[in-house]
């Protein structure tokens, strides 16, 4: 589950948790950056490991609640034995785990994030750590020339700091996590007047000896968008795995009565004719794009009105001789996938509709990788162009 998801679900929440994972070492499930919600009835979205941190997570809520406390958790699973962690634990690394209460700065912050995932916009989120690790500031901008920023209470002045980069890191998960470090001769002035908080041994405190950085920047990008041609039957099954592998998805079609939430729950629906969805769609170069109305002279119309634009993956759904009479006499198509998805033997809507997803995930993941190396990374039947194999 991304951040897209966990914003719009917040916003329903009354009272929640986010737990995120600000620290990973060695083996894990998830990578840093990743983060879920936990609700106060036991509800929880999304997740940081395949079940073993989870019930402890959701044990530690209600007191995040109450208190309105930031609350930092160590799970060391390096140790080979298996007395702490038993035999299945699945990973074998170092998780820090950052849960803070959804409350009026950060449900507004989550909030302003959905509006910007909602317009395509990417978002870096960044967290500023006071009074050893007991305040917060949160800072949110657009993370494509910073046009616009929002920012919640005034950042308290650090005599002596400087900002240092440390790490940066692209995971395949998004979001992506860059570490800054405050860097301060007068490290004094950071604690607290009030006495030992009570996470601190021996003079340090727990986050201290973890080395947290005291700023975290999180750049977050939204959901890529799944536009499908068509609202017949084979579609449903696309769309509800186009929706769990992540993707915003759009249904498009002409007939309105196929174009309904109880058919595509969760969807979105653009309805018209190829002339009027394309402006409406406004086709950008992260789309995916996938053909299957079955209706041959609607899909020639769309495909002549896609010619100029730009998008990331588009599939066709039928036989090589149907798609070889659909592209006859048009100029060569971008990032053409046809016949869509990849080569498992599948029989069926739903089969089909798997190999579709999983052809779309191994694009997605290849685009994440490509941009991480900065050099064009293949993926076998996933980023060949025009295929002649069947399904």
């Amino acid at each position: 589950m991304e951040m897209h998801d966990l914003c719009a679900i917040a916003a329903r929440e009354p009272r929640c948790v986010l737990a995120t994972a600000v620290k990973v070492e060695g083996h894990a499930y998830r990578k840093q950056g990743v983060s879920m919600l936990l609700t106060e009835e036991g509800v929880m979205y999304g997740s940081i490991s395949p079940g073993c941190l989870e019930s402890d997570l959701q044990a530690r809520v209600d007191r995040v609640l109450d208190t309105q406390q930031l609350e930092f958790v160590e799970y060391d699973m390096r140790p080979e034995d298996d007395l702490s962690w038993g035999e299945t634990i699945g990973c074998g690394g170092l998780i820090i785990v950052l849960l803070e209460p959804v409350c009026a700065e950060l449900r507004s912050i989550l909030s302003q994030m959905h509006t910007y995932f909602q317009s395509g916009s990417a978002v870096e989120l960044t967290r500023s750590f006071y009074d050893q690790y007991t305040r917060i500031h949160y800072v949110i901008q657009l993370a494509e020339g910073a046009e616009r920023q929002t920012s919640l209470y005034p950042s308290p002045a650090v005599k002596g700091a400087s900002l240092n980069p440390i790490n940066t890191m692209i995971t395949d998960d998004i979001p992506r996590l860059s570490l800054v470090v405050i860097q301060s001769s007068e490290a004094d002035d950071l604690r607290s007047n009030s006495g030992e908080s009570d996470l601190q041994r021996d003079g340090l405190t727990e986050v201290e000896k973890w080395d947290i950085p005291l700023q975290i920047s999180a750049k977050y990008v939204p959901k890529p968008r799944l536009i499908i041609i068509g609202a017949e039957n084979d579609v449903i099954p696309v769309a509800r795995l186009g929706k769990s592998a992540g993707f915003r998805v759009v249904v498009a079609d002409w007939r309105e009565t196929l174009c309904n939430a109880e058919r595509f729950p969760g969807v979105e629906f653009v309805r018209g004719f190829p002339s009027e969805i394309i402006p409406v769609l406004d086709i950008q170069s992260g789309d995916y794009i996938v053909l299957m109305s079955h209706q041959f002279p609607r899909e020639r119309e769309f495909l002549e009105l896609l010619e100029d634009r730009n998008y990331a993956y588009l599939g066709i759904m039928g036989s090589r001789t149907r798609t070889a009479r659909l592209l006859n006499d048009l100029p060569p198509l971008k990032q053409l996938h046809s016949p869509v998805g990849l080569t498992i033997g599948a029989d069926g809507p739903e089969e089909i509709a798997i190999s579709i997803a999983a052809e779309l995930i191994a694009c997605k993941r290849a685009a994440v990788a490509a941009e991480r190396r900065n050099v064009q990374r293949g993926i076998a039947h996933a980023t060949d162009g025009h295929r002649a194999s069947g399904r």
